[in-house]
């Protein structure tokens, strides 16, 4: 685990005392490692009574052990991982019903149990006024850790309820994570329009991935050169890294050449804002933005 570590050992000092709070809430920009930062206290908690303890030194753990792989498989009886389903847009009602249903079970060697919720702003209403109900006064032996993205809001009702904890990056250890993740010095021939104080180390290894499948140069590759290559290939409607992150893709361009450029400005900027928002609010299609986009932006 690359980062988050001071956060890391204040949980287990608290564990350790036995003060750890029982409905925690995890904020942070998206990609920073959140739920690796819950993987890795999981197997901390549930490694620390066996002889393949959760290695403290170097902030890391043996995936061979029998413990670590239902942990990363969604197996272990104690852990409950809910997320949103794949041909869901919001966590159903039903996944908390199922919740309910594990609170209510005898835990396996009468241990702790944790329930995990990732992106708990896709609760849908119905699915959130249930999940309050259980954590309002949770068994004892209940864990509650919500997982939200920054850019987006948690409901008040239950952010009141937990205890939150907000999560980042220094650059540094953006870097160190995505030399880390390619086994190489990456992260300094990433063309510099794409290095800033916010995009996380997920974005940055996805399109490094990105660029190297289609023979793109990781370094001589602008945020406008990639913008015509996705126009040109409607890259938008057929890669999901390129699907999740347009609006960054956009803020980016803008981001260079708000007023660098005679055609650029801030007028121009909020115009297509507001356009590539009713274009994804209503699903209309991206082709007539992005025909305008390269019209009347990067054309020549």
């Amino acid at each position: 685990m690359i980062g988050h570590k001071s956060l890391f050992n204040d949980y287990i000092y608290l564990d350790q005392i036995h003060k750890l709070p029982n409905k925690i809430l995890l904020n942070g920009p998206k990609g920073i490692g959140k739920k690796l930062f819950v993987n890795h206290f999981l197997n901390y908690f549930y490694l620390k009574d066996s002889k393949l303890s959760y290695n403290l030194k170097n902030y890391e753990y043996n995936l061979s052990n029998d413990i670590s792989k239902l942990i990363s498989s969604n197996s272990h009886p104690n852990v409950l991982k809910i997320y949103k389903k794949n041909d869901k847009k919001l966590i159903d009602i039903d996944q908390i019903r199922d919740m309910i249903q594990f609170t209510n079970q005898t835990s396996f060697n009468n241990d702790r149990r944790f329930i995990i919720i990732e992106n708990v702003n896709l609760l849908g209403i119905n699915s959130a006024n249930a999940l309050l109900k259980s954590i309002e006064e949770p068994n004892s032996k209940i864990y509650f850790i919500l997982i939200n993205n920054a850019e987006f809001k948690t409901l008040e009702t239950i952010k009141s309820r937990c205890l939150e904890f907000k999560l980042s990056l220094l650059n540094s250890e953006v870097m160190e994570i995505v030399n880390y993740h390619f086994g190489d010095n990456i992260y300094n021939n990433i063309n510099l329009d794409y290095i800033n104080n916010y995009n996380s180390p997920s974005f940055l290894i996805s399109l490094v991935n990105f660029l190297e499948s289609n023979d793109l140069s990781i370094k001589e590759t602008s945020i406008e050169d990639l913008l015509i290559y996705v126009i040109k290939n409607k890259s938008y409607t057929s890669n999901e890294f390129i699907k999740e992150y347009l609006n960054l893709f956009i803020e980016l361009f803008f981001y260079k050449n708000i007023n660098t450029s005679k055609k650029i400005s801030f007028k121009i900027k909020k115009y297509f804002y507001l356009k590539l928002s009713f274009v994804k609010k209503y699903n209309l299609d991206f082709e007539s933005f992005f025909l305008e986009f390269n019209d009347k932006l990067l054309s020549e």
